[in-house]
C-alpha cells in the first residue's frame, strides 16, 4: 500500500480485518501478544490502529491473523486517537469518560501535590488490565496506568 501510513482509513480497515480474523480464528489478544512477544495492551492498541509494531512483531501478528500483506502497514506510525469528537457513546468507553469527569480533578490535584506541576506521559507509558475476584462476589477489573512523570520546565 503506497502512502498507506498517511491514510487513517487504511489503518481503520486493517483494524476491522484484524478483529474479524481474530474472531474467525478464535484467538485471544493474549495469544496475539504472545506471537508479537509484546504486552497484550500494547499489541491490542497496535492492532486497533493506535501504535506501530516493530517489524518482527508485525510480521508475526500478520502471519497469525492471515494478513501477511498488511505486515508493513502494522509497522507504520498511525494517526492516534480512537474516539471521534464528542462524548463517547460506547458504554465501556463512556465509563472511562465518566470516571475522568468525576475523578479527573482529584487525580490532577493528587498528582500535582505529590509531583509538582507537570504531566503523566502517554508515550513513556504502560497499561495493564487484570481480572480479580471481588471479596463480595463476582469479579473486579484492575486497570493500571503507569506513565512517566514529566515536570513542566521553565524556558
Amino acid at each position: 500500500m503506497v502512502h498507506a501510513q498517511f491514510d487513517p482509513t487504511a489503518r481503520q480497515a486493517l483494524a476491522a480485518a484484524a478483529v474479524e480474523a481474530k474472531t474467525r480464528k478464535d484467538l485471544t489478544w493474549q495469544q496475539i501478544a504472545d506471537a508479537a512477544e509484546l504486552s497484550p495492551a500494547f499489541v491490542t492498541a497496535a492492532v486497533l490502529g493506535q501504535h506501530a509494531l516493530p517489524a518482527q512483531s508485525a510480521v508475526a501478528v500478520a502471519a497469525l491473523l492471515g494478513l501477511d500483506d498488511d505486515a508493513l502497514l502494522l509497522q507504520t506510525v498511525p494517526t492516534r486517537g480512537s474516539i471521534p469528537g464528542g462524548v463517547p457513546t460506547d458504554p465501556t468507553i463512556y465509563r472511562f469518560y465518566e470516571m475522568l469527569q468525576v475523578y479527573g480533578t482529584t487525580l490532577k490535584a493528587l498528582i500535582h501535590e505529590q509531583f509538582g506541576d507537570g504531566i503523566i506521559s502517554a508515550i513513556n507509558f504502560k497499561l495493564d488490565v487484570r481480572k480479580v475476584a471481588d471479596p463480595e462476589g463476582g469479579e473486579r477489573a484492575v486497570i493500571t496506568l503507569d506513565g512517566k512523570y514529566l515536570p513542566t520546565k521553565p524556558f
